[in-house]
Parts: structure tokens; C-alpha cells; sequence
């Protein structure tokens, strides 16, 4: 049985700043039950944000693609994972990476230091660290690196002898959700991202267009990677999250390879905890059929193996 305590909270903005053309990254802090329940959260679990009573920015500071949709009112939560949990004397602080695609996000550009927001979690299961692994990759697609970056920091702490390696796609260097990449020296030496890079974790980069690092998608980084280095099978495990497209591709390169890979899966979501049954995954039954799961509570990790996308 789940004993992980989770609920409803208030959390505080402690920081909400730009990092990109449409990227934000948001601190909360939490004190409290929420301090308790946050403070245990795994790589991979979420969140639901209400912003439903968040205001509008300024009309002018309105994107022309969204003064349509600007005005619509927000019903439902929204999911969101974490980035990076910081637990000290009592206070959890959290951060989350956020896109600005909507009504619900560009509300939350408007989030200042000391708004309170209503938050419902941990929920759903993260990633797992199985025994006997010595090499991780951590491969994100689009806004995909949340949960990684949490996961890297997971590692570090709990796992030191694993060596990471993360991996960051994007079709152009504008929609790499990252604050800063590091200088030409760092990159050389196979550090390209600050966020990995504060863990002592290498990151590569790939890009579409070829506008940063690797020329071509991060599952073809990854295959470059992998034929240049050939890391051995049964030591090593694959984490990804990002668009379904991408996940598929990964996870197929995964089992070719005989690499075990779990996968963060990116699906729309309205209640967050199985009650509504909108996110549900077709994965593959027991007996060879066909069986569907839901994201929110079954996931959002899955064993790749588990989802019908994977070829044999």
C-alpha cells in the first residue's frame, strides 16, 4: 500500500523567472504537512496546480497567439513535475520548469515572490534505481527535463557510484528549457547544460537545425553516443521523458540494445488521480494482449517494455 502522504496545499512563489523565449522556472516553497509531503517527492511524480484565480498579464504583455485564448477560464488543474525538491529546517522548496503554450501558463508569468498557489500532490510513481546499474542516461525531448533534472539530483545523493549522462533535444537552441549553457570549455569536456552540470553530471545537446551541439534529434545523440562507447547491457538503464514520438524511438533503441528503459510519459491530464480515466495508455497485458493504464496513477513511469510502442 502507497503510504507516501499526499493532499491539498498552499505553497509560497519564492522565485519565478524567465530562462528562454517561453520558458519560466518556478520556485514554491512549502512548510508544514506540505514541507512533509513534498519534501518526499520522487523524480518523475507530479503535481496539480490551480491557477484558475491567477491573473492575466497586462494586454500588451500578452502574446498575439494567445490574446484569443487569453481569456478563457481555467477549470482544471494542471500537471507539472519536478525539476529540483530542496528540503531544509523545514521548509521544502520546489522547482518547476513551465512553457507558455496557454491560458493556464501565461497566467503563472503573473506568479510573484509571496503569491500562494493551491497544490494537490505528490502523485503518480517516479523512476526507479535498480541494484547492479552503473551507467544512467538521461535522455529529455522538449520540455521533457524536469523530472530528469530531478533524477540527476536524486542520483547524485542516493546513488554516487551510477555515472549519468544526460541528453537534451530540441528542433532549435531557442526551445532548449534551460537557463544558461556553460561555456566552450565546459562543452568540450562534455558539459554543456548548468542544470546537470551542478550535479557533476556530462550533458549533451542536440538540436533539429543544428543552432547547438549534435546536428539531428537527441535519439540519434543517443545512438552516436552508445556506438561510440558501448556501454555494457546489463549495466546500464536508459530514463527518458518527452514527446510520445520521441519516447517511441528511444524506447526502441533501448530494446534493440537490450538496454533497460523507463519512460516518463507526457499525456493530457484533468484529475490527476485515476478518478476521470482521461490519460489512459495501452500498454501490453501479462498474457500478450492488450491492457490500458492510466498515466496519472499507473505512471507517469512505465517500463518501456510495458507500452505497446515498443517493438519487439
Amino acid at each position: 500500500m502507497d503510504m507516501q502522504p499526499k493532499g491539498q496545499f498552499e505553497a509560497k512563489v519564492s522565485f519565478n523567472k524567465k530562462v528562454g523565449d517561453k520558458f519560466y522556472r518556478l520556485g514554491l516553497q512549502f512548510t508544514g504537512a506540505g514541507a512533509e509531503a513534498f519534501g518526499g517527492t520522487r523524480p518523475g511524480q507530479f503535481a496539480q496546480f490551480d491557477v484558475s484565480n491567477v491573473a492575466l498579464p497586462a494586454p500588451e504583455a500578452i502574446p498575439e497567439e494567445l490574446k484569443d485564448a487569453a481569456a478563457r477560464q481555467i477549470l482544471l488543474r494542471r500537471p507539472f513535475s519536478f525539476a529540483r525538491v530542496v528540503r531544509d529546517r523545514g521548509i521544502t522548496t520546489v522547482e518547476v520548469v513551465y512553457c507558455v503554450l496557454g491560458p493556464a501558463t501565461l497566467r503563472m508569468t503573473t506568479l510573484t515572490k509571496g503569491s500562494s498557489i493551491s497544490v494537490i500532490g505528490p502523485l503518480g510513481n517516479g523512476f526507479s534505481i535498480p541494484q547492479g546499474k552503473k551507467k544512467a542516461l538521461l535522455v529529455a525531448g522538449g520540455t521533457g527535463s524536469p523530472p530528469l533534472e530531478h533524477l540527476a539530483q536524486a542520483l547524485t545523493a542516493e546513488s554516487p557510484t551510477i555515472d549519468a549522462i544526460a541528453f537534451a533535444g530540441a528542433k532549435t537552441a531557442n526551445e532548449l528549457p534551460f537557463e544558461k549553457r556553460l561555456d566552450s570549455i565546459s562543452r568540450e569536456l562534455g558539459f554543456w547544460l548548468g542544470e546537470f552540470g551542478r550535479y557533476s553530471i556530462g550533458s549533451f545537446v542536440a538540436t533539429d537545425d543544428g543552432s547547438a551541439g549534435f546536428k539531428g534529434t537527441v535519439t540519434d545523440c543517443l545512438l552516436d553516443w552508445l556506438s561510440q562507447n558501448s556501454p555494457k547491457p546489463d549495466e546500464t538503464i536508459i530514463y527518458a521523458c518527452g514527446p510520445r514520438p520521441m519516447l517511441a524511438s528511444v524506447a526502441k533503441v533501448a530494446a534493440d540494445k537490450r538496454i533497460d528503459c523507463q519512460v516518463s510519459m507526457e499525456e493530457m491530464m484533468a484529475c490527476g488521480i485515476g478518478l476521470c480515466q482521461s490519460c489512459a495508455i495501452k500498454c501490453k497485458s501479462q498474457t500478450g494482449g492488450e491492457v490500458y493504464k492510466l498515466c496519472c496513477k499507473d505512471g507517469p513511469v512505465f517500463d518501456a517494455k510495458e507500452l505497446l510502442f515498443v517493438q519487439g
